[in-house]
C-alpha cells in the first residue's frame, strides 16, 4: 500500500512546487474611517516661533532678508495706491467732460507734458477733443471748454512757441467779446455775462505779458492789451457803480486782480520808461492792496523808482494875475518823494509779522534799501550811499536774494571810482 500511494503523493507535492505562489487579491469593503499615519520626526518639533524664524533668516541674510521685505511693502503700498491715484488723478479731473471727450483729453495731457512732449499730437488730441464736446452738445463758452482752449495756448507757450501761443489766446479774446455783444445781455441774471467779462480782462493781461516777452518785443501790441484790460475793468466798475448790481450778476473781479491788472500796465511803462505813467498806476495798484501785505512794500519800492527817474516839470510862462503861481517840481524835491517812499517801504515791512510776512518783504527791505543808497549817491552824499549799498548787500545775502547782492555790489564799485 505504502508503495502504491507515494508516488502519487510525490507528484502532486511536485506539481504544487513547480508552481508560483498565488494569494487572492484582498478588498475593503469599507475604509477605515480614521487612519493612523505615523508623524514624521520633523513636524514633530514645530516649536521655534515667527518671531525666532524671522532672527535666524536675518542671520543667515542680513542684507537680502530687509530687502525683501522693503519689497513685499511697497508692492503693497502701490498696490493700494493705485485705485486712489485712478479714480483722483485720471478720472476726477475730467469728471465734467463726456467719456469721449475725457479720453481724447487724457492722451492730449498725456503728450503735453512729462517727457512724452509732442507739441503736435497734444494738439491734434486736445483739438479732437474740443469738436467732439461741441457735437456732444458741451457749452463753448463753458469754465470747462474755455479751460481746454487756455491749455492749449499755456503748452505751446512751455514750449517757446509764443507766437501760437498769441494766436490762441487772441481768437478766445475775440469770441468772448463777441460773445458779451451778441449773447451776454441774456445772461444778466445767470453771473455769466460777469464770468466771461473776467476772463477777457485775464486774456488782455496775459496777451500783454506774451507780446512783452523778448522772443516776441512787440510793445505796441503789449500796451493795446494791458490798456484794453484795465479800460474794461473800469468800465464794468463804474456801470455797477451808475446803475448798480442786479440780481444774480455775480461779484466783479477782486481787489487783487484789478491791482494785478494795473500793477502790469504800470510795469509796462516804466520798461517804456514813461514813468509819468506808470507812478498813478502803481499808486492806485496800492490803495487796493491789504494794509499787512508783503506785496504793498513791492508797489511802494515802484513809487519811489518811478518817482525818482522822473524828470523835473518845465517852468510855467508868465501867467496872468489871476491865476495863482505853482512853482514847478525840482529835482531835489523828486527825490525827498522817492526817498519818503522808500521810507515807508521800510517801515510797513518791520510791522508785518508771521504768517503774513514772506518772501516779498524781506527782499523789499533790501530793494528799499538799496534804493535809498541810490537817492543819497543822486545828492552827493556818498558816505551815507556806501553806508546804504553795504546794509543793502548783507540783507539781500541773509535773504537769499542774488539779484540784490549783485546790484549792491555794483552800486559800491561806482562809489569807488567817484570817491
Amino acid at each position: 500500500m505504502l508503495s502504491k500511494t507515494l508516488p502519487r503523493a510525490s507528484q502532486r507535492a511536485c506539481s504544487r512546487l513547480s508552481q508560483p505562489p498565488h494569494h487572492p487579491l484582498q478588498t475593503f469593503a469599507k475604509l477605515p474611517s480614521q487612519a493612523r499615519i505615523p508623524r514624521p520626526q520633523c513636524i514633530a518639533r514645530r516649536n521655534i516661533s515667527t518671531a525666532a524664524a524671522a532672527k535666524k533668516l536675518f542671520k543667515e541674510s542680513p542684507f537680502l532678508f530687509p530687502l525683501a521685505g522693503i519689497c513685499i511693502i511697497a508692492g503693497m503700498a502701490g498696490f493700494l495706491y493705485l485705485p486712489y491715484y485712478y479714480q483722483h488723478y485720471i478720472i476726477a479731473p475730467y469728471h465734467n467732460f463726456p467719456e469721449p471727450v475725457a479720453k481724447k483729453l487724457r492722451r492730449a495731457i498725456f503728450y503735453s507734458s512729462g517727457r512724452n512732449v509732442d507739441v503736435r499730437e497734444a494738439n491734434k488730441y486736445f483739438r479732437q477733443g474740443i469738436l467732439l464736446a461741441n457735437e456732444l452738445g458741451m457749452d463753448p463758452f463753458s469754465d470747462e471748454i474755455l479751460g481746454v482752449k487756455i491749455a492749449i495756448a499755456a503748452m505751446f507757450e512751455r514750449e517757446q512757441h509764443f507766437n501760437l501761443a498769441i494766436e490762441v489766446l487772441e481768437i478766445l479774446r475775440r469770441d468772448c467779446y463777441r460773445w458779451i455783444e451778441e449773447v451776454g445781455p441774456k445772461h444778466w441774471t445767470d453771473g455769466k455775462r460777469t464770468k466771461i467779462l473776467s476772463k477777457t480782462v485775464e486774456l488782455n493781461v496775459k496777451l500783454g505779458e506774451l507780446y512783452s516777452n523778448k522772443y516776441v518785443q512787440d510793445t505796441d501790441a503789449a500796451e493795446e492789451r494791458l490798456v484794453e484790460a484795465v479800460e474794461t475793468i473800469l468800465k464794468e466798475k463804474s456801470r455797477r457803480e451808475k446803475d448798480g448790481v442786479q440780481t444774480g450778476e455775480g461779484e466783479w473781479m477782486s481787489d487783487g486782480e484789478v491791482g494785478a491788472s494795473l500793477e502790469a500796465l504800470g510795469h509796462h511803462y516804466e520798461e517804456k520808461d514813461l514813468h509819468y505813467l506808470a507812478t498813478p498806476l502803481f499808486l492806485q495798484a496800492l490803495t487796493l492792496c491789504p494794509p499787512r501785505s508783503c506785496h504793498s512794500v513791492v508797489l511802494m519800492n515802484n513809487l519811489s523808482i518811478c518817482l525818482a527817474q522822473q524828470t523835473p516839470t518845465p517852468a510855467p510862462e508868465a501867467l496872468p494875475n489871476s491865476v495863482p503861481h505853482v512853482p514847478p517840481h525840482s529835482r531835489a524835491m523828486i527825490i525827498d518823494q522817492a526817498r519818503q517812499w522808500a521810507t515807508k517801504a521800510l517801515a510797513s515791512a518791520a510791522i508785518i509779522t508771521p504768517p503774513d510776512r514772506t518772501d516779498e518783504c524781506d527782499q523789499g527791505c533790501a530793494v528799499a534799501t538799496h534804493n535809498l543808497g541810490e537817492f543819497a549817491e543822486m545828492e552827493g552824499k556818498i558816505l551815507e550811499a556806501r553806508k546804504r549799498y553795504q546794509e543793502a548787500a548783507s540783507l539781500a545775502k541773509a535773504v537769499g536774494f542774488k539779484e540784490g547782492e549783485i546790484n549792491a555790489k555794483e552800486g559800491l564799485k561806482r562809489l569807488k571810482t567817484k570817491a
